[in-house]
């Protein structure tokens, strides 16, 4: 094409202008309008950012080796800026990344612990509903480990008390069950560390769901407008915590979370250490009673009374309707509002400073907040009280 154009037009000016007419070129039309006359270089210039072929006998090399470098320039610079973005990227998610591997790794190790699942007859499962007080879920694949087998497993997955009262993050591993031979374990000492292994992870996850909604219901205070979403969000609250009159201010003292140590205490107290035929039978950890016929009748009952206690398909459940019980009863209204006080104050919530406002919990009363004392003080449980979870994104941890 260049060289048909060559012979149509006398100087190679005409050709360029041609070029340019030909392929609508905007700049040198409105430099046409405005009667400003353009140089060979600038026409050639032109029609290289319009990315047209120029003819053979260009006349300004130069130029165009000149404009051409700018261009790749630009690009090498867009370039550079986008390399280092992508590293400081790498560098940000790197703590991230190392936290999926450990995951994974973990996670790979417990899969070899696991049993194959379980399929329930027809008429089994007719006689395991899901009580009232556990949450909708399904628990089909629950195993019960050995205490030997679960023992083996913390340890490949690198779990140790010790480590976590040195500040290491606890690792997302629920068991559904305790170990059926726990008492068995000849150790005092191995059998309650073990028992703590299995249940500190089941009371920080309840605590920071707990957590997690308080955040969210500070920042819904905060606002002078709720969207119609938390405002659903709020009714469903006001009914789980049982605040029948929409009060926020006892909403906000009623959700909050319940010291790791007390927890902790009272489950070890009320489970025997997790070797109770209540704990083991029903994954009763906490002794509640119920009226219900789920329940699991205590031996030699007073025959004046009708209680049970109150039964769950996981441990997991156990702690939600524990953390509920002491959240919502009247019993406990000055535990609420000794720490609603704490929180005020900004001080931590340590669980040896809430423990006598639980003499209800049990019939002994007095007794009762000096039984928990003397486990949270001879166990060292306090240093639990601020022990944090591992993140994950796995599945929501690891549930065995």
């Amino acid at each position: 094409m260049s060289k048909k154009i060559e012979k149509l037009f006398k100087s190679y000016r005409e050709q360029l202008l041609h070029l340019a007419k030909l392929y609508g070129v905007v700049e040198i039309k409105s430099y046409a309008r405005s009667s400003k006359r353009l140089s060979i270089a600038q026409l050639e210039l032109l029609l290289i950012k319009n990315r047209i072929k120029l003819p053979i006998n260009r006349s300004s090399d130069r130029a165009i080796a000149k404009e051409e470098l700018k261009q790749n320039s630009i690009r090498n610079v867009y370039l550079s800026f986008a390399f280092i973005f992508l590293v400081g990227c790498l560098i940000t998610m790197r703590p991230y990344i190392k936290n999926v591997v450990n995951e994974v790794k973990f996670t790979y190790v417990a899969e070899e612990y696991k049993t194959p699942k379980i399929t329930k007859s027809k008429k089994a499962k007719k006689k395991s509903k899901i009580i009232e007080e556990e949450p909708k879920e399904n628990y089909d694949n629950t195993v019960s480990l050995n205490a030997e087998t679960t023992s083996n497993l913390f340890d490949d997955l690198g779990y140790d008390l010790k480590g976590v009262r040195a500040g290491q993050k606890v690792k997302p591993i629920y068991l559904t069950k305790l170990p059926k031979d726990l008492k068995t374990l000849g150790d005092t000492h191995k059998k309650r560390d073990l028992f703590i292994k299995i249940i500190l992870p089941l009371i920080i996850d309840e605590n920071n769901k707990i957590l997690d909604d308080r955040k969210k219901l500070f920042k819904i205070l905060g606002k002078n407008f709720n969207t119609v979403g938390e405002r659903v969000w709020l009714k469903r609250r006001f009914k789980e915590y049982k605040v029948d009159d929409q009060d926020l201010s006892k909403l906000k003292m009623r959700m909050d979370i319940v010291p790791v140590s007390i927890a902790l205490a009272q489950a070890a107290n009320e489970s025997g250490w997790g070797t109770s035929r209540f704990a083991l039978e029903g994954n009763a950890l906490f002794g509640q009673w119920t009226w219900s016929k789920k329940g699991i009748s205590p031996k030699n009952k007073d025959p004046n009374q009708s209680h049970k206690i109150l039964q769950f398909q996981v441990l997991k459940a156990s702690v939600r309707a524990y953390k509920n019980n002491l959240n919502t009863h009247k019993a406990y209204s000055e535990f609420r509002e000794v720490r609603a006080q704490l929180r005020e104050e900004k001080k931590q919530l340590i669980g040896l400073d809430l423990t006598e406002y639980l003499k209800n919990y049990a019939s002994i009363g007095e007794k009762y907040v000096r039984i928990l004392n003397d486990i949270i003080v001879k166990n060292s449980l306090t240093d639990f009280d601020k022990a944090e979870m591992l993140p994950t994104k796995l599945k929501k941890g690891l549930a065995l």
